[in-house]
């Protein structure tokens, strides 16, 4: 007992002065930073590890798909959804994001998303063979999900409601989208960097944060302000699901938008994060 009472003594009077927040918070946690993933791992390839996070993506990507697609089809379709309107359909993105990055995140990072997958490639944090691997996989769950929606509606119907394809809407430019894709994908590549920073936990470790729920969140936000220009990517695998599914010309036209755009975004989200985010110091030195 007198062991524990210590403890408690001790664990009471840890942090004697009150703890300051941000890039001056001290803590008793040492930071390691980790070794850059190699570009090529041929071991990976022989490892059920690398496989099962593989199949963890196309599970997440394919729900994805299948629950999204599904709130918008049923927004366009039904008067009784018209009141939740974008809102409900943000909300039904960064809702499922933060309830599948929350599941998968310790199999294989919770990516879902080629955009991710690409930025976190670029900043050395997973090999090329990793991120191509999770690359096909995402698109092939995105196709996936996108078939079972529509096996659910009739064909009329799911043609006339469009798929839940993206693409360019009246009013809004190529140049305009485009614009849009590297924005928002910046938002949440950023965030994602942000939330899962091993630098940041042991600096702010005193800060609790779920890093599942600020990059649904993003998500959430980058749906609410840009469903108007596209119906909102900033991810390559639902876009290409959707349009695979729902195949019809104007959903080709404007595919590489939700390509190139995303991939933009992420490339500068990451170099934002590494040249000038992680530049700075993280403890000042006397």
């Amino acid at each position: 007992m007198e062991g524990k009472e210590e403890d408690v003594k001790l664990g009471a009077n840890k942090f004697a002065e009150r703890q300051p927040i941000g890039t001056s918070a001290q803590t008793d946690k040492d930071y390691k930073e980790p070794p850059p993933a190699p570009l090529f791992e041929p071991g990976e390839l022989t490892s059920w590890s690398f496989y099962r996070a593989g199949i963890a993506e196309f599970i997440a990507t394919f729900l994805f798909l299948y629950i999204t697609i599904l709130t918008v089809m049923g927004v366009k379709k039904s008067p009784k959804c018209n009141s939740v309107g974008i809102q409900g359909i943000a909300w039904a993105f960064g809702g499922t994001i933060f309830a599948l990055v929350y599941c998968t995140a310790g199999i294989s990072g919770g990516h879902i998303n080629p955009a991710v997958t690409f930025g976190l490639f670029l900043a050395r944090k997973l090999s090329l063979t990793r991120a191509v691997f999770y690359i096909i996989m995402q698109c092939l769950g995105a196709i996936c999900g996108a078939g079972v929606v529509k096996g659910f509606e009739k064909n009329s119907i799911f043609e006339t409601l469009g798929g839940g394809a993206n693409i360019v809407n009246h009013g809004y430019t190529k140049g305009d989208a485009l614009g849009a894709e590297i924005v928002g994908t910046f938002i949440l590549v950023y965030t994602v960097f942000s939330a899962t920073d091993a630098k940041r936990n042991a600096r702010d470790s005193h800060v609790p944060i779920l890093a599942p729920l600020p990059i649904g969140f993003a998500v959430f936000l980058v749906h609410l302000a840009t469903i108007p220009i596209t119906g909102t990517s900033i991810n390559p695998a639902r876009s290409l699901g959707a349009a695979v599914i729902y195949n019809r010309d104007h959903a080709w036209d404007d595919q590489w938008i939700f390509w190139v755009g995303p991939f933009i975004g992420a490339a500068l989200a990451a170099a934002y994060h590494q040249i000038v985010i992680r530049a700075i110091p993280f403890k000042s030195r006397a």
